[in-house]
């Protein structure tokens, strides 16, 4: 995911507001660029519509600048590259009080920019296109490849709706509609294509009234140069920033599981309980522990994202943070790592005794061992409270 500061390098919003800007990323699109300005011009024109056209253009070297103005768009060079950086520099450059973005490869249809103002003058925060036949949308024949029609976009839109709760059912969808000051409050960072997926993320995480329309996509009209979509590379950054956004499915659950199984392990290998041949013995038991460990280690990680995350603007405040932190305060942690650390000193102390009082010759194994492997993996778990506990306060230092 990358973050830096698109914003920087646009052109400020000049002149007086209008209600609707189109905002089009542009990179080389001189085989359509033109002609989606027109459409989207004379769409305006013909809905009455007090709006502008802009290009956000990130480095065209074909004429594609040139070609926009001529067909009456207003052009905003962005320096920062990436598909994001481009949205964030036309949307920060625009002057509507609601912005439409869509492609300039010509592959949607620019007469539906009514659907979308419709649904934004009616309230909405955020107006998504749907082009899959589930959300009412259509797929033109050759428009959209086979790997992102059947298994990208519905798997990820799936997850999206799992995870976040996201309403929509075509996530990739890059045509839609919003209010202005509403994305700008969302502080978005991707620069590149998980851009959109950002957006409807942070949209739905934090309650925002979220509609779909549907539309239709056409074959992409670009013949100079293939699309900039990397199937494999943009779905795996898709992939890792759905992760980075939910701590809870890619560290707390786990986790937790982990700790779970840990537990069961020491419940089987404590007492040395036998089901049918298998013996469950010390080696269980520090199996067992490393599950523990690992598992207890996973759950602190997801406090710490979380924390971070919500401190650094990432991921807006979540009611359960809060409620968790007035509950696990630095404090109370420090405790019962106290406690961990005591019991697991008198385990391993224990132990010592046991190998004094046979002049430090062989001890029992299956006996020493049910001491020093909980009195190891409890030291282990205060140790890490203590120095995950300092760190999560310091992260959360600037939420106080």
């Amino acid at each position: 995911m990358n973050t830096s500061n698109a914003n920087a390098t646009a052109a400020p919003a000049t002149g007086g507001e209008c209600e609707v800007s189109v905002v089009m990323p542009c990179l080389n699109e001189a085989d359509t660029v033109a002609v989606c300005v027109a459409k989207a011009v004379e769409c305006l024109r013909r809905l009455g519509v007090d709006g502008e056209v802009l290009v956000a253009d990130n480095g065209s070297t074909d004429g594609s600048r040139d070609l926009a103005r001529a067909a009456g768009a207003r052009v905003v060079p962005v320096e920062a590259r990436g598909y994001g950086a481009a949205l964030m520099g036309g949307i920060a450059a625009a002057r509507g009080r609601f912005v439409i973005m869509a492609d300039a490869d010509d592959s949607y249809d620019l007469s539906d920019l009514a659907k979308f103002i419709e649904a934004l003058r009616n309230g909405c925060d955020l107006v998504q296109g749907c082009r899959l036949p589930w959300g009412g949308g259509t797929v033109m024949p050759g428009a959209m490849p086979f790997l992102h029609r059947w298994w990208g976009n519905p798997m990820f839109t799936i997850m999206a709706q799992w995870m976040f709760h996201s309403p929509v059912s075509d996530i990739y969808c890059g045509f839609r509609g919003f209010r202005r000051d509403w994305q700008q409050r969302l502080e978005q960072r991707c620069t590149g294509m998980e851009f959109a997926t950002e957006m409807l993320i942070k949209g739905s995480l934090t309650g925002a009234k979220i509609v779909q329309v549907p539309i239709t996509l056409h074959p992409d009209g670009r013949k100079a140069h293939a699309p900039h979509l990397k199937t494999f590379r943009d779905g795996w950054r898709t992939l890792r920033f759905f992760l980075l956004c939910s701590p809870r499915w890619l560290f707390l659950q786990p986790g937790l599981v982990l700790m779970i199984l840990g537990a069961v392990g020491y419940g089987l290998a404590l007492p040395g309980v036998r089901i049918g041949p298998a013996t469950f013995d010390v080696h269980t038991l520090l199996v067992a522990s490393l599950t523990i460990l690992c598992g207890f280690q996973a759950a602190m990680f997801a406090v710490i994202i979380k924390t971070f995350a919500v401190s650094e603007g990432v991921l807006p405040p979540d009611w359960r943070m809060a409620r968790f932190f007035k509950v696990a305060t630095l404090e109370r942690g420090l405790a019962i790592a106290g406690v961990a650390l005591a019991l697991g000193a008198v385990l391993i102390g224990t132990a010592v005794l046991r190998w004094h009082d046979v002049g430090y010759g062989r001890l029992d194994y299956p006996s020493t061992m049910r001491l020093v492997i909980p009195g190891v993996t409890l030291f282990a778990l205060g140790f890490q409270t203590v120095l995950g506990g300092f760190f999560v306060s310091m992260l959360g230092m600037s939420r106080r």
